[in-house]
């Protein structure tokens, strides 16, 4: 192991847009119900036989609905996503719903006989070892047990555990009655993360039977088809098999066994690496993987699902822990801009004058896919009538922005994400306090026009009359005593000029080491780091077409706003990414970060895609070439 992450307790986040989006969250999470969460459980346990309509007038629909076969799966999200927020705020009001909800849990299981605690039936079970058609119970029963092992393991609720090894004991006996083939059958159908769960448990308990859960869920047609190099993904469901290989990665960690590190860089190398994203990161066409390079012929409504997005971050951070190589940050830092932002939690306020009128909603829940093709509109979900699987990593995924981050070696400290934060912890057994602030480069905190009128006289404002459009930080680390170790700094991979770096005020040689980062050793005691990192507009061809490309600013994927598919001209030589210059660059102290099209017939302007709500859009956009003018 290269790296640890910092607890999230230890990270103070203070970037305003995901502080905001994590406060939504936690709201959201809080306006549900516990008994219309809890309904299908208390059902299928006989605690509350009541459930038409008209008796349960909040009663969850869509895969919540008692008549869905997914029935319950999205509790199992809200309690981890309720660890999470715990773990990351100390909000004792979401624990004690979450402890609340555990403990009817509890009376489930004791009402069904002590073990089941499930919200489907066990004949679910028997039905798929019996070859009929179930939709996915495991994947379902796996959210109960993800739900419950993250209460114990973030939020320290010793019930929760308890529950999870009373539950283990039914699928030791019921799993024990298969030969291996018969059992890999089964397996067959959609999992979920079962394999994680039973590591999470045997890692806590180290109790025999656990470990022979663990075992019994090894995905070998799956898993030894990746170690000889076999292309078992192309075409084939996508989200059923990240699961599992996470299940792989957190086996890796508990038991140190190879094999299983095997596993998951395989599956990177053939998810993404040899098989290439679209330019938001992301993968998928209709929830399955597309051919290696080949994602020209499928561009549609049902690109990049948000539940591909939030499970292949996690294994970029286990990735990265495990090599220390600045690409896994790369990776989570596009998906975040263009994959969480992008499709969960839109506030259109800041597109908007004040007064002005809106013929769509301002708010956005989920987009269950990210459309790519020319002229797409994001559809949003409702709050209590869809809840898609997509629905269950949206809240997940919300409740620890401050998790990625930061992390650490035993005498080093790297920056991986460049967001608003403070950091407190200890290194080589000394306190320290790391605080890191971005500037804007504005000259002002005047943003609007109700904030305050303040103006202090400046250089910045002259100096950058234009946006200057980079990124700038500024770290301050305080320590308790001196203390020596190295301070590591990820270069982006959309970095666009040489980095200019700053120590206490000196500007200093930018040192670079071979996995990707900046790195300042020296001892630390009261230090300031400053450094840039200059942005631009990158074009990125589409896999499959090279004449098709999008545009990218920084690590933020740019949608033009278009109502059907455009063609952009360019010279013969010309460079694309001067297709696009700034546009309306600024309002008050805000650097808006949008562009338009240069030497078009039809101009079009580009927003950053996190911030397209209702508007019809285009990423992609077919080129043609045209003979430079003499």
């Amino acid at each position: 192991m290269v790296f640890h992450a910092f607890s999230p307790r230890h990270v103070a986040l203070r970037d305003g847009e995901l502080v905001r989006r994590r406060e939504e969250n936690r709201r959201y999470l809080m306006s549900l119900s516990s008994d219309a969460l809890l309904l299908n459980y208390t059902h299928e346990a006989g605690l509350d036989l009541s459930f038409n309509s008209g008796e349960k007038e909040d009663m969850h629909g869509g895969w919540e609905s008692p008549l869905c076969q997914l029935r319950g799966h999205f509790l199992g999200h809200w309690l981890s996503a309720a660890a999470m927020h715990w773990a990351a705020t100390g909000d004792i009001e979401i624990k004690a719903k979450a402890d609340a909800i555990v403990s009817v849990l509890a009376e489930c299981q004791q009402s069904n006989g002590g073990e089941w605690v499930g919200s489907i039936p066990e004949k679910y079970l028997t039905w798929i070892a019996q070859g009929h058609a179930v939709w996915a119970p495991q994947y379902t029963l796996h959210k109960t047990l993800m739900g419950l092992m993250d209460m114990y393991e973030l939020a320290g609720n010793e019930e929760a555990l308890s529950i999870t090894i009373n539950f283990a004991k039914w699928f030791s006996r019921w799993s024990a009655q298969f030969t291996r083939e018969e059992f890999d059958n089964i397996l067959d159908v959609e999992t979920g993360g079962m394999l994680e769960v039973w590591t999470q448990l045997y890692n806590v308990t180290k109790a025999p039977e656990h470990k022979e859960l663990m075992d019994k869920y090894y995905r070998g047609r799956l898993f030894d088809a990746l170690l000889r190099g076999e292309d078992v993904l192309t075409n084939m469901h996508a989200n059923t098999t990240i699961p599992e290989v996470l299940g792989a990665a957190r086996a890796y960690e508990v038991t140190g066994e190879q094999k299983w590190m095997d596993i998951v860089k395989a599956y990177w190398d053939m998810a993404f690496t040899e098989r290439g994203s679209y330019a938001t990161g992301g993968q998928t066409c209709g929830e399955i993987w597309t051919p290696k390079h080949e994602m020209n012929a499928r561009l549609g409504d049902k690109n990049q699902e948000h539940c591909v997005v939030y499970n292949m971050m996690r294994l970029a951070d286990f990735l990265f822990r495990w090599t220390g190589e600045a690409r896994f940050a790369d990776y989570w830092e596009r998906n975040l801009y263009n994959g969480i932002m992008a499709q969960g939690y839109w506030d259109g306020h800041g597109n908007s004058a004040n007064g002005m009128h809106h013929d769509h909603p301002l708010t956005g829940l989920l987009t269950y896919f990210l459309p790519l093709r020319g002229g797409s509109q994001k559809m949003w979900a409702s709050p209590k009538n869809d809840f898609f699987c997509c629905h269950g990593t949206l809240v997940q995924a919300n409740a620890i922005h401050n998790h990625s981050i930061y992390y650490k070696s035993e005498d080093a400290v790297a920056v991986c994400q460049y967001l608003a934060s403070d950091l407190q912890d200890e290194i080589k057994g000394v306190g320290f306090k790391l605080e890191q602030k971005i500037d804007t480069l504005a000259g002002t905190q005047h943003l609007s026009s109700d904030s305050s009128g303040k103006q202090t006289i400046g250089t910045l404002t002259r100096i950058y009359p234009h946006d200057p459009n980079k990124l700038a930080s500024r770290i301050t680390i305080k320590a308790e005593k001196p203390v020596e170790f190295t301070l590591m700094i990820r270069i982006p991979s959309w970095l666009k000029a040489e980095p200019f770096l700053c120590v206490n005020g000196e500007e200093v040689p930018v040192s670079k080491n071979e996995k990707g980062f900046l790195e300042i050793h020296r001892v630390w005691e009261n230090d300031q780091v400053y450094f840039e990192f200059q942005k631009g507009i990158t074009a990125v061809p589409l896999p499959g077409d090279e004449n098709q490309v999008a545009f990218l600013n920084g690590p933020v994927v740019l949608a033009g706003l278009c109502e059907e598919e455009r063609m952009l001209y360019a010279g013969e030589n010309q460079p694309l990414e001067t297709l696009l210059v700034p546009d309306n660059e600024r309002e008050w102290g805000n650097w808006k970060q949008t562009f338009k099209t240069a030497g078009q017939d039809r101009g079009i302007r580009f927003w950053p895609l996190y911030q397209i709500g209702y508007e019809k859009y285009s990423v992609y956009f077919p080129i043609k070439r045209v003979k430079d003018a003499e």
